[in-house]
């Protein structure tokens, strides 16, 4: 067809061919859009499809198995009308199946005991029916697993049944550790209850502070010493053992023990039944749980009344014949008044080294002098005669005891003390006193390094004894405090010290109240430090310490 007769058509029916042109654009339009549908319709086929297969194989690597009933769909028109089974791959794993994931749940069945089993199938049941959940553990009859069950009822938002599936995980290593920690639990309480009687049962009270010195634990002896109170009100409001004066003497004790880090003993009165006892006191601190940092104690009061008792009986019978045994010291013997030995002890013949043979021949006394000059155990004399007249002299003029040295040649030192015997003569007693003598020679000699390097230091230094008098003193204090160096030699008691201070504190308004202030922590056995701001402007820091006598050392710091 020629293209001229293709225009005479055209120009003959020009409406026709714009008909046509525009259904065929029409139809073009539409199979586009159709194609287009289309690829969309397989773009989304595709990613379902790779959506199920990715849940399908999170569902295959979970650590559960699970057996599912799937219902068919209720909304649609499905041609599934009966409920299928599904059986996991790792279900079959733990249950071991044969058939694997084609197990049916008769399969599953078989491999539990019969009565599981039937309270299985009871459960399924319920499940099924009513959508009722369940949760169990059983065991499996062949390998002893332990497997946990977890029914469950799944539902679509639009209210339609999916499935119902059963979860089965293996819980043995867990099912095993609760069961080690169940027994570990039932004897770490018998232990428990076999320690609470043993405290229970010591005749005396026995206590357990923590790091804050309240008592955490306490026998059943404890209570018996506070009235009117059960363990747990005790325990509760932290009750302490009073003393016979009302005072907290054993949380004193335990504060000490905690702070020194050392066990403390203490001897207490105690009011029991209306009677004073004696008791001793002791607390003892611990490392609480291996903790460097956590000091807890252990404390217990046990009675010594009956000692205390026989301490004093036997302090009157000593006093009796200390008078006597006191002045003797280790080596004795008795001169009778005709100056014959008539008593010995066996120390003084090993001092002496004499025999017994001629001891026992009651010499007299210038023959022993005689005997021990021989042996170089007398000190040098220019007439010996004369020495031994002097000595016999004495045996009339001694009326109490006394006391004097012997300076052997040798470089010994004998302390011999004599005195009057109640029937004649004179009582002797000898004692090598040499090393003595050189220990406290070094002792003084110490004593002397450590006042001077105490006395040389920068910072004041007062020491008070345990009876409460200034013992010593250093320049540094009377440069600090501008005190009357008179004073400080008449050995005044801390009340005069801090009275000597009071010039200082000319700005204060109550001086008594801050002077008992400063003595209260001066003497107070947990204040370790405190500052004093004097009317001068200069700050002093206050520092505190009991030494190992019961001595004060107050040592004090310009900030």
């Amino acid at each position: 067809m020629s293209f001229e007769l293709l225009q005479d058509m055209f120009y003959a029916a020009p409406e026709l061919w714009y008909a046509l042109a525009a259904m065929f654009v029409l139809l073009l339009g539409l199979w586009l859009f159709n194609v287009i549908k289309v690829l969309k319709l397989k773009q989304r086929n595709y990613f379902l499809n790779r959506d199920r297969e990715r849940y399908a194989e999170t569902l295959y690597a979970s650590k559960d198995g699970y057996f599912a009933f799937i219902y068919p769909d209720e909304k649609v028109n499905d041609p599934r009308k009966t409920i299928r089974e599904r059986c996991s791959r790792r279900l079959a794993v733990i249950l071991n199946l044969e058939k694997g994931t084609n197990s049916s749940f008769e399969d599953v069945l078989r491999t539990f005991y019969k009565d599981d089993a039937k309270k299985l199938v009871k459960y399924v049941s319920l499940l099924m029916d009513d959508g009722v959940s369940f949760e169990e553990e059983f065991v499996l009859k062949s390998s002893g697993k332990h497997i946990k069950l977890a029914g469950s009822r799944i539902n679509g938002l639009d209210g339609n049944i999916y499935c119902d599936m059963i979860w089965f995980r293996d819980v043995s290593f867990e099912s095993g550790r609760i069961e080690l920690l169940e027994k570990e639990k039932n004897t770490a309480q018998e232990k428990v209850l076999l320690l609470r009687d043993l405290i229970d049962n010591i005749p005396y009270p026995v206590w357990l502070r923590n790091e804050d010195l309240k008592p955490v634990l306490v026998n059943k002896k404890y209570v018996d010493f506070v009235p009117d109170s059960s363990q747990e009100e005790i325990l509760e409001a932290g009750i302490e053992i009073p003393s016979a004066g009302g005072e907290s003497v054993l949380r004193n004790l335990a504060l000490k023990a905690h702070g020194t880090n050392k066990v403390k003993k203490e001897t207490v009165s105690v009011v029991k039944d209306g009677k004073r006892h004696s008791f001793e006191a002791i607390e003892t601190p611990f490392h609480a749980g291996q903790s460097l940092d956590k000091i807890c104690t252990a404390g217990a009061l046990i009675e010594v009344t009956e000692l205390d008792d026989l301490k004093r009986n036997l302090k009157l019978h000593q006093n009796a014949h200390l008078e006597i045994l006191g002045a003797l010291g280790t080596a004795f013997a008795v001169f009778d008044d005709k100056f014959k030995l008539s008593f010995y002890n066996k120390a003084f013949a090993n001092f002496w080294k004499l025999e017994d043979v001629w001891l026992e021949s009651s010499p007299t006394y210038a023959m022993f002098l005689d005997v021990i000059r021989e042996k170089r155990m007398l000190p040098e004399v220019p007439d010996f005669r004369l020495y031994k007249n002097d000595e016999q002299k004495e045996f009339s003029s001694i009326i109490e005891p006394k006391e004097d040295m012997l300076h052997l040649p040798d470089g010994r030192t004998f302390r011999r003390v004599r005195a009057p015997h109640p029937m004649g003569g004179l009582v002797f007693a000898f004692e090598d006193v040499t090393d003595r003598l050189a220990t406290r020679r070094a002792y003084n000699s110490l004593l002397s390094v450590q006042k001077e390097i105490l006395d040389n230091l920068f910072d004041p230094v007062l020491i008070f004894g345990a009876n409460g008098r200034l013992v010593f003193y250093n320049k540094a204090y009377l440069s600090l405090w501008k005190v009357d160096e008179v004073l400080l030699q008449s050995e005044p008691g801390i009340d005069e010290i801090i009275e000597a201070q009071a010039k200082f504190f000319a700005n204060v308004d109550d001086w008594a109240g801050l002077k008992k202030d400063i003595i209260k922590h001066l003497t107070s056995l947990t204040t370790k430090s405190f500052s004093l701001k004097r009317s001068d402007g200069a700050s002093i820091e206050v520092l505190t310490a009991v030494l190992s006598d019961g001595s004060i050392m107050i040592t004090y710091k310009q900030i």
